[in-house]
């Protein structure tokens, strides 16, 4: 736990300020390497409450756990420091770099940022994947769900809020039933 909202805000802000074009990697390395707040269990438990959320995910966990740790003004420090900074560096890029957004370099280097995130996003995905093993469901059923999510999406493009909201509902009945059942046991 943190010790202080004070330590929440500026932990948040420090994710927010390594974040280029994703962030999932770096928030669990921070959050459950490096600070020990949340284990890795955990840590994909409520990366799937702020996906299924609206709004960007990561300040949705922000908010999350800064009003698990310390109520309302918790979860403000934790939005906060996701918000307060990288907003500020946005607006100062946006007005130097304006005028070079035509040049056939920028887009190149645009380019390139693109690809990096995505292996940011895949590699995370990778993480969280091998901590299914101890998910209440088992790792073939989480691996189903996975496939179809990600085929769904990518595969047949289908919209987002289409896929998420019945796959969700599906996921979440499932672990209810699979809880239930161990409770019985």
């Amino acid at each position: 736990m943190p010790a202080s909202i004070s330590e929440l805000f500026w932990a948040f802000t420090r994710i927010a300020l390594q974040g280029f074009g994703g962030v999932v990697a770096i928030v669990q390395r921070e959050l459950v390497d490096k600070r020990g707040w949340l284990t890795h269990q955990e840590f994909t438990e409520e990366w799937a409450v702020a996906q299924i959320m609206p709004g960007p995910n990561v300040v949705n966990l922000a908010m999350i756990l800064g009003g698990r740790y310390f109520g309302w003004r918790g979860a403000i420090a934790g939005v906060l420091g996701m918000v307060v900074m990288p907003t500020f560096i946005i607006l100062v890029l946006a007005v130097t770099l304006a005028n070079l957004i035509d040049y056939p370099l920028t887009r190149d280097i645009m380019r390139g940022v693109s690809a990096v995130s995505a292996g940011l996003i895949g590699g995370a995905a990778l993480r969280m994947l091998g901590h299914l093993n101890t998910h209440v469901l088992g790792l073939r059923i989480c691996l189903v769900l996975f496939t179809t999510t990600l085929l769904a999406i990518a595969w047949l493009r289908l919209p987002l809020i289409g896929v998420l909201l019945p796959l969700a509902a599906v996921g979440w009945l499932l672990s209810y039933r699979a809880y239930q059942r161990a409770v019985k046991t």
